[in-house]
């Protein structure tokens, strides 16, 4: 059989396709590349501040700064962890016990700590480690839960009468009691950047409900369906609370809460 050479206009449909094949392999190569290295692993880092013999970690923020507590004999100590590992510990005024609790954008974190007393009480510490304490009056024991990037802090405390109520402290530290209507304690949660609050608080019957508390003071009570007991945990920057129920069979289940567009 007798072949023909390919003219100029007949290779070059060919040599197009192959460099457009190349081209295609190329990209699979470096697709594969990418899902091998999005499929790697994840990374764990262990850590304890020196000394401890027990670590507890709380909260970390958008810098990766982390705050907590860790024990050390007799006593706990609150402890931030840089972005690069670096400890730095801190206690409050006199405390026998100190308890790093929540950590805003800045590094400024709200916690407690026991006196000598063992009086429970609330501090703020700043960025550059200045202590701030606070209690609501007539408290006689203050609990803070979170810090939003407005240095806002909501927690609860207990009044003379041993009842748990809430409160927010804003950053002139002007401090305001939280009291879901008719609930016979209430008990904030958590805190968002926008100043919204969720929590749980228990009606006449000490039946735990949600709650979420706008910044503007206005109250929504909830519970996912079928249940009678409800605790929520957490609430990020758009409104979704998520927390524990149970149902009368006694079983936990987890929730999710995705506010309505009136909200």
């Amino acid at each position: 059989m007798i072949t023909h050479p390919l003219t100029f206009t007949q290779m070059a449909p060919v040599a197009r396709q192959k460099r457009v094949l190349a081209l295609c392999l190329l990209l699979l190569c470096t697709l594969l590349l990418s899902l091998s290295a999005g499929a790697q692993e994840a990374t764990f880092i262990t850590f304890d501040p020196p000394g401890s013999t027990g670590t507890q970690v709380n909260s970390i923020n958008s810098a990766g700064v982390i705050t907590g507590y860790y024990f050390e004999g007799n006593n706990s100590h609150g402890f931030l962890r840089s972005r690069e590992g670096t400890f730095t510990t801190f206690d409050g005024p006199g405390a026998t016990f100190t308890l790093g609790t929540s950590i805003d954008p800045t590094g400024a974190i709200t916690g407690s700590y026991f006196d000598a007393s063992s009086v429970q009480h609330g501090f703020l510490r700043s960025r550059e480690g200045v202590f701030t304490t606070f209690d609501p009056p007539g408290s006689t024991a203050t609990v803070p839960v979170g810090v939003n990037p407005e240095v806002t802090i909501a927690g609860y405390y207990t009044d003379p009468s041993g009842a748990q109520r809430g409160f927010l402290r804003a950053r002139d530290g002007t401090l305001e009691t939280i009291d879901v209507p008719g609930a016979t304690y209430t008990v904030p949660t958590g805190i968002n950047p926008a100043g919204v609050i969720a929590g749980v608080y228990a009606d006449a019957k000490v039946v735990n409900h949600g709650f979420l508390r706008s910044r503007h003071g206005t109250f929504i009570t909830f519970d996912p369906p079928g249940s009678v007991d409800t605790f929520p945990t957490s609430i990020n920057a758009a409104g979704v609370i998520v927390g524990n129920y149970q149902k009368a069979s006694g079983i936990e289940h987890g929730f999710l809460r995705i506010p309505g567009h009136d909200e």
